[in-house]
């Protein structure tokens, strides 16, 4: 067995961790921080032995949040969306904002929201009026 070998096999227990899939939140933010470790221990540069190793902790970093985290809404409509989701909410449950009908409309970007709506979201979702502007 070469001395290469041998020493990987002696330092598994301590490298493995990072190099598997996180399965819990726990498991990714305690990669996240391997991660900031490597790049802070020359990871970031490509020609650095440890590029490689910061590479794959953050492909599976990725793969972790591309499963589990939602997606950032790009639009105030998706930020809509994802907020009537999140909080189990239909089109007829914010009537503080609009008619089930205009909410339609707006939901499927066939009218915009007005200051008036805004300002009620904003309130309704306790997020700044910004999130509803495009």
């Amino acid at each position: 067995m070469g001395i290469m070998i041998k020493t990987v096999l002696d330092h598994w227990q301590y490298v493995a961790p990072v190099l598997v899939a996180p399965k819990t939140k726990g498991d990714y933010e305690a990669l996240v921080e391997a991660l900031d470790a490597v790049l802070d221990a020359g990871g970031a540069d490509e020609t650095h032995p440890l590029a490689s190793l910061a590479d794959r902790i953050g492909d599976l970093i990725a793969d972790y949040e591309e499963q589990h985290l939602a997606p950032i809404p790009s639009t105030s409509v998706d930020a809509l969306k994802f907020l009537m989701d999140s909080h189990g909410l239909s089109q007829g449950d914010l009537p503080e904002v609009a008619s089930q009908g205009v909410m339609s409309e707006l939901l499927r970007g066939k009218r915009e929201l007005n200051l008036r709506q805004i300002k009620a979201l904003s309130i309704r979702f306790k997020v700044p009026v910004g999130v509803f502007i495009d």
